[in-house]
């Protein structure tokens, strides 16, 4: 048993902006009692039976995501682990309406996804800022397109650089930034435009451990000011299970939901505790024979087998 991470296939508690899920401590297997909430209540995000398939060069059809059933609450902080190759940035695209799924549906607030919008902004791993443009000029860049208002982008620039502790390089050009800053620009950029969901792919993985502690502290405290749903992509499950409220565990390809897991460590959280390093170490065990079979695959692709 998962002393800290309960396998469940229900909705987990919303986030109370307190830091922990409401109806769950953290060592808790079930709820402690709390006020009913109504039956029927609308996920932020729900994908239903959503499958990828692709054309191969052979003209085979190669199956990337299998009838993905996920349900994700307004607030939460959602992780998604899982093998190269299981489908876990394809899904953010999804979500994003970067690219169509082959079969199913994705839904935001009851409403079919059908084009990209500015309720939903992804961030990459590559920051994607414009060189030729300062700081301030990149959290701007958004609400131009939106339409926004001189007075308002000049309010919502100083709150969100603010936020993001950046406020003295509002005139910098992001080659004069650190690549932890430069992360930071385009995370402020993102919220400026003031999306329901963010989408997170991988956005610290090429940072240096320092630089990468100091962001996972920003961004929870980000999403606890502001109330954000965050569904984060990453390969490192000690960091899933740092800032998540859950943890989806992702076979290997074609990517399907193996495991859900409720993370009900209080906050804050830190990489090196026990208590976080022991709860990755139960999840990387149910990882690990993913991470086999793509090493496998991989391995018998090269010796043509």
């Amino acid at each position: 048993m998962i002393p800290n991470a309960r396998v469940q296939d229900a909705f987990p508690a919303p986030h109370d902006h307190r830091g922990t899920a409401r109806g769950v401590t953290s060592r808790a297997v079930g709820p402690i009692p709390v006020s009913p909430r109504p039956a029927l209540e609308t996920p932020k995000v729900w994908l239903q039976g959503v499958s990828v398939s692709y054309k191969t060069d052979n003209g085979t059809r190669l199956l990337a995501l299998d009838q993905i059933d996920l349900k994700v609450r307004q607030g939460e902080f959602l992780c998604i682990v899982g093998p190269s190759g299981c489908g876990k940035s394809t899904l953010l695209h999804l979500i994003a309406a970067l690219q169509k799924p082959t079969t199913g549906s994705i839904m935001i607030d009851d409403e079919y996804v059908t084009a990209p919008g500015t309720d939903r902004i992804m961030i990459f791993q590559e920051h994607g800022l414009f060189p030729w443009l300062t700081v301030g000029q990149n959290v701007e860049f958004g609400m131009k397109m939106k339409g926004l208002s001189k007075a308002e982008r000049d309010e919502k620039i100083h709150y969100y650089l603010r936020l993001v502790h950046l406020s003295q390089f509002r005139g910098s050009r992001p080659h004069q930034l650190s690549g932890g800053m430069r992360q930071r620009v385009a995370l402020a950029r993102a919220l400026a435009t003031e999306p329901d969901v963010l989408l997170m792919d991988e956005p610290f993985a090429a940072l240096d451990a320092q630089t990468r502690d100091l962001l996972h502290d920003e961004l929870e405290r980000i999403w606890d000011e502001t109330g954000r749903t965050i569904i984060f992509v990453t390969h490192n499950v000690r960091e899933a299970v740092r800032l998540g409220n859950r943890v989806v565990l992702f076979t290997f390809r074609p990517g399907r939901v193996k495991h859900e897991f409720t993370i009900d460590l209080p906050r804050p959280r830190h990489l090196e505790q026990v208590d976080v390093a022991r709860t990755a170490g139960e999840i990387l065990d149910s990882l690990r024979d993913e991470i086999n079979k793509s090493l496998e695959a991989e391995y018998g692709h090269e010796k043509g087998l």
